[in-house]
């Protein structure tokens, strides 16, 4: 029987049950999200108050909030009859087994014959949840487990019971896959799944050793952070976003559902000092702090240390232990960052090799019994917690020989799962991952989707350098993929730009499956430059990135962008010189050059420029309106908001939800441009009038006086201006290599001011660039 999914209900509006609704909304759908009645003496029903979270939600749950309005809300025992016509519905409701039971017993009376009913729990049993249940019911029922945020978090844990058949598996797998965007995994039915069986672990374990060995929090953080490939929050990072409340809640649910002699238990009592915290509100970003706060100018970071009346914060430091930095350096160097950090003798090095091999220890035993591929578990932590190398993967990194030793000096025994090495290998065009019977089988991806860091494992480049490399990719398609240290763009990365521009093959594909794709040129070298007063080598750089992208703009072939994360300065400069960008959904898009006292001058302003021309046919009204998001730095957190900027063409661009797919709505796009392709003709250009200099001056002085903006703050956006704008007694004739010259020009002037100097330094050296 299919599935058609049209008609779709959450109930339970609270942070799990709205964020879903807000993802099928994303999607375009409508969707029905029912709870209680209003509270005694409140206007509002939950369910309304949550629509009101999700418009004020930061980061937005939302990818604009017009798509609220697909959200219809109502309450569960007066609307139950509207939840006849529904495809699907999805309960999130309080994990209390009683009170769902009761719900699915209410809903077997109401739905039809096929509509599928899944639970978003993630402690509780299948065959426990439909106890009593009809075997029809049965068979339409499983469980999928989001993760918070719903948006952002790529992992849906699919488990299904005894009696749900392969129909309601297949459809509702492709939903989460194709229409929400979501990495499916399926899971056995055993307690915690992938997801939070091993990150929840991994946690714990983290936290006790930390403690144990007295390590500074912030220490810890660092190096169970970005050198294990984990998100820099770390530990207590994490535990302040979760919320230390909550996460005691998840280590006490997983407390009692794990099995007696799971080595859970060895980590998942709470320490002391947890009691304390949440006693006193320190329950983490939500409450008046955690493992962190902010001091009281919003700029400072302070540790939380102690313990009753005599706990005390001090000033975090943002010094990286030494192998840590040296971790960091391998990384951007494109070495294995793991060596320097597991070779050190010190505190660090010894917290460094017991928290992963305890970690990775623990994932290789559950082979076998929450999954047989260790693919899936791998997939759960990079799509669930944002690894960049799952266990597996980190266990082949490692190899056989040093994870032997690591276990005998954290007197723990290897699991039988890990001792024969690698998981992962290559056999001709195939990347193969080994099973728990010690098969090995080709790695298992839906029908068109393409992860690059796996296919980029069976492929040799054809041009390569530390900061980006050139792949052909079928049909001749050329690839361009950035993978220096937070992508960066370097003169490395320009380079193979270049090198695609003069090699394209049948089309040019600009994609990487990084988290994020590029947040712009790399600041430490312009630095660099600027306090040796290399004036020259900076000209020379940006002309050499103008001159890249110029040349990828008029290749002979089709030129298509397909980012996803953050995709702004130099790397947004990149893509808004692509014949088409294919988006993901959660892309990030602009140029954010003012905030550290420069300009783009990789092409952005011109083509920001030019698209407003496009856009409103005056040149003035363009420059005003570039001027404007280009000096506030102004960004798209989505397709969407991106288009209301310029930044993404509705009539040309494309965006899917699931960046999976990215690879392959991309090539698509190629193929469709190839026939009867031509590069685009050069833009007739002009300068817009040179009294408008007057109007933007008037516009930031008044902004200063109000408060509103600072000195330089008026100096960066008069630069800005100068690149769209005539000089006093100009005409307006200029071209598209004129407007290179005005970037350049606008960037050196800026770049030689103290006050920009002082913004970059800032920014790299504190986190945070200091307004001036």
């Amino acid at each position: 029987m299919t599935h058609k999914i049209e008609k779709i209900a959450v109930i339970g509006a609270g942070t799990m049950g709205s964020g879903i609704a807000a993802q099928i909304a994303n999607a375009g759908l409508p969707v029905l999200l029912l709870d209680l009645p209003a509270r005694e003496g409140e206007d509002k029903t939950p369910a309304e108050k949550a629509i009101d979270r999700l418009l004020a939600s930061d980061p937005p749950q939302l990818m604009h909030k017009s798509n609220a309005s697909l959200i219809s809300t109502g309450i569960i025992d007066e609307d139950m009859d509207k939840l006849a016509e529904m495809d699907w519905i999805i309960e999130a409701v309080i994990e209390q087994l009683p009170i769902k039971q009761r719900l699915y017993r209410q809903l077997a009376e109401v739905v039809h014959d096929n509509t599928l009913i899944t639970s978003n729990t993630s402690t509780i049993p299948i065959r426990l949840l439909v106890e009593g249940m009809a075997d029809d019911f049965k068979r339409r029922f499983a469980i999928t487990h989001y993760f918070n945020p719903v948006r952002y978090m790529r992992l849906l844990e699919l488990v299904r019971g005894p009696e749900t058949t392969d129909e309601v598996m297949d459809a509702l797998d492709h939903m989460n896959d194709v229409v929400l965007g979501k990495g499916v995994v399926r899971c056995e039915d055993t307690p915690g799944f992938l997801g939070n069986r091993v990150g929840v672990y991994a946690l714990q374990v983290g936290l006790h050793e930390a403690l144990s060995m007295n390590l500074s929090i912030e220490d810890a953080d660092a190096l169970m952070g970005r050198p294990m490939g984990i998100p820099k929050t770390g530990i207590f990072g994490l535990y302040d976003l979760i919320g230390v409340d909550l996460m005691r809640d998840v280590v006490a649910s997983l407390r009692q559902i794990l099995p007696e002699g799971d080595a859970f238990h060895a980590v998942g009592h709470d320490p002391e000092i947890l009691d304390e915290m949440i006693a006193d509100g320190y329950t983490g970003q939500k409450g008046k702090g955690g493992f962190y706060r902010g001091a009281e100018s919003g700029r400072e970071v302070r540790i939380f240390e102690g313990s009753g009346d005599g706990r005390s914060w001090r000033t975090a430091t943002r010094m990286l232990p030494a192998c840590a930095q040296a971790a960091a350096d391998a990384l951007a160097r494109g070495d294995e960052p793991l060596t320097p950090l597991l070779a050190d003798k010190g505190e660090h090095g010894l917290f460094a090799r017991r928290t992963l091999v305890k970690i990775l220890s623990y994932a290789a035993s559950l082979l076998g019994e929450v999954t047989q591929s260790a693919q899936d578990i791998d997939d759960a932590m990079k799509l669930g917690f944002n690894w960049i190398r799952g266990p597996f993967e980190l266990i082949d990194a490692i190899g056989a020989e040093k994870l032997a030793a690591m276990a005998d000096e954290a007197d723990i025994e290897l699991p039988e799962q890990i001792k024969s090495l690698p998981f992962y290998a290559v056999s001709g065009s195939e990347l193969l991952v080994r099973h728990s019977n010690g098969s090995q089988h080709p790695v298992k991806l839906a029908d068109g989707v393409v992860r690059f860091h796996l296919t980029r494992q069976t492929m040799q480049p054809l041009a390569s350098n530390p900061a980006a490399s050139l792949f052909e990719l079928d049909g001749g398609i050329r690839l361009i993929e950035f993978h220096s240290k937070a992508n960066a763009l370097t003169g490395q990365s320009m380079e193979i730009v270049a090198q695609a521009a003069a090699n394209p093959g049948t089309g040019i594909l600009v994609h990487n499956d990084a988290q994020h794709f590029s947040a712009g040129v790399d600041l430490n070298a312009f630095l660099a430059m600027i306090r040796a007063e290399n004036w020259t080598s900076i000209d020379s750089f940006l002309n050499d990135f103008q001159q890249a992208v110029k040349a990828l703009k008029y290749t002979n072939v089709p030129v298509v962008g397909a980012p996803s994360g953050l995709a702004v300065g130099g790397g947004y400069e990149v893509l808004a010189h692509c014949d088409k960008l294919v988006v993901h959904s959660n892309s990030i898009l602009g140029l954010v050059e003012s905030g550290v006292g420069l300009v783009p001058a990789g092409g952005g302003i011109k083509q920001t420029y030019l698209r407003w021309y496009e856009k409103l046919g005056d040149w003035n009204e363009a420059a005003w309106k570039a001027w404007m998001q280009l000096g506030y730095g102004l960004t798209g957190s989505s397709p969407q908001m991106a288009s209301k900027l310029a930044y993404f063409n509705e009539t040309r661009d494309s965006h899917v939800m699931n960046r999976d797919y990215l690879i392959t709505q991309g090539c698509a796009a190629i193929a469709e441009m190839q026939e009867g392709y031509r590069a685009p003709a050069t833009p007739d250009c002009q300068l817009a009038d040179h009294s408008l200099i007057a109007k933007m001056a008037d516009f930031m002085q008044a902004g200063i006086d109000r408060g509103d903006f600072f000195a330089h703050d008026k100096t960066v956006a008069l630069a800005i201006a100068s690149v769209m704008v005539a000089d006093e007694g100009e005409g307006p004739e200029t071209d598209e290599q004129g407007l290179y010259d005005r970037e350049r020009r606008a960037f050196l002037r800026l770049a030689k001011t103290a006050p920009s100097k002082e913004r970059i330094t800032s920014l790299l050296e504190q986190g945070e660039a200091v307004r001036n």
